[in-house]
């Protein structure tokens, strides 16, 4: 719970959190599963850093640890941001991101740095593993397209396998396969839609819900590339399309891009801003309507993952023993470094505006916040040489935040 309550920053800033909390301080994983976990959860659609955390819970006490972990993450997040849709009228959002939360974006640096250069003596020793993390880092820096992570995932572990040198050290017994996780899933997938449609021609009352609970189920199952991935098609589904077909929006884009900015600044899964989004689509409904909006929003959008992840995970187990999987691990996980540093640097270019348009004249460095440095420093020097619990750090970056922001 401490760590749902203190992890800021999207799945970068989580993963770093995660080996300083996870495998050097608690030690249920070590350093090798979790960069294992964490390459599964980029195969699968959905939140990476939720079924990363999902994961950890599993290797620790099977798929009931899973789903009680997956709880603990995601309601703390969801409540805040349901709560953000009933108070979005009443507060100035931008004024309290930018104070408030001005120096958690260089404090997550940090933890990105920190990362990537201890993930790097483990997961890069040899020229080839090099130059993939140097290529994905700067593939995915220039390249923001969701498919490019799976992309660079088949191509990491096919350049691994163009050796013949190493070999699964043991056989481990076949993990038995549980089909009814995805018989749920395509059952589930298959009910909402006709509920959805069913809803529409005959012009339910709720019929919104019963839309709503589709969209965010669809959402779940396709979206790749994180939370950000989630607003074109949220703007589309809730904004756009409405406006097209000569209906009312869901809610407005400005209301939307509000969501993304709040989110932005709390702890937890950037998907949890599903549930601000589901609650302002049924404000207009009152507030039970509200609260069950947000409600269905978070519950359909993180269930396809959930069943994906634990149907397979064990075909993966299974799989990874296979000579193939196991040299090609070798290559996606010097592509996880790599991202690792991609994401550190798109972060340092958004905190000091840093675009293709100012790149070369070096205009961004009137931009250029010394205290955001310090920061940065500070936070990756205090992870690497003392033992201040990250939450700590958390906690000064917001009264930093909070006197100087």
């Amino acid at each position: 719970m401490l760590y749902t309550l203190t992890a800021f920053g999207g799945p970068q800033g989580h993963f770093g959190m995660m080996l300083k909390v996870f495998v050097e301080r608690r030690k249920d994983v070590t350093e090798a599963e979790l960069l294992e976990l964490n390459a599964f959860s980029q195969l699968l659609p959905g939140p990476s850093s939720t079924q990363t955390v999902m994961l950890i819970g599993y290797k620790r006490g099977g798929p009931l640890l899973a789903l009680i972990t997956l709880l603990i993450w995601v309601l703390p997040a969801g409540l805040i941001m349901l709560a953000f849709s009933f108070l979005v009228s009443y507060i100035n959002v931008k004024n309290v991101a930018s104070t408030l939360f001005h120096y958690i974006h260089p404090m997550t640096i940090g933890f990105v740095i920190y990362a990537a250069l201890k993930m790097m003596k483990s997961s890069v020793s040899n020229p080839a593993t090099r130059i993939i993390m140097i290529v994905c880092a700067l593939v995915t820096t220039i390249f923001h397209s969701p498919w490019i992570i799976p992309i660079l995932f088949v191509l990491s572990g096919f350049v691994t396998n163009l050796s013949n040198k190493r070999i699964p050290e043991r056989k481990e017994p076949r993990k038995k396969l549980k089909w009814i996780n995805i018989r749920l899933f395509i059952a589930v997938f298959i009910l909402l839609g006709l509920l959805s449609e069913l809803a529409r021609i005959n012009q339910w009352e709720y019929r919104r819900l019963f839309n709503l609970s589709e969209n965010f189920y669809r959402f779940g199952t396709l979206v790749y590339g994180g939370g950000q991935a989630l607003l074109p098609m949220m703007l589309f589904q809730f904004v756009s399309r409405p406006l097209n077909m000569g209906q009312e929006p869901f809610l407005s884009s400005t209301e939307l891009m509000t969501g993304f900015g709040m989110v932005q600044a709390i702890p937890g899964p950037v998907f949890s801003v599903c549930a601000y989004v589901g609650g302002m689509s049924m404000n207009e409904f009152g507030g039970a309507a509200q609260v069950f909006g947000g409600a269905i929003a978070l519950l359909a959008v993180f269930l396809p993952s959930t069943l994906l992840l634990l149907f397979f995970y064990p075909i993966y187990q299974n799989l990874k023993q296979h000579v193939i999987i196991y040299r090609a691990l070798e290559g996606i996980n010097a592509m996880i470094v790599g991202i690792i540093w991609a994401s550190g640097v798109l972060f340092t270019m958004e905190i000091f505006h840093i675009n293709k348009e100012n790149l070369f004249d070096f205009s961004w460095l009137k931009n250029i916040d010394i205290t955001s440095i310090l920061v940065i420093i500070c936070t990756y020097l205090s992870l690497k040489f003392t033992k201040i619990p990250p939450p700590v750090l958390v906690i000064i970056a917001l009264i930093l935040g909070y006197f100087w922001g």
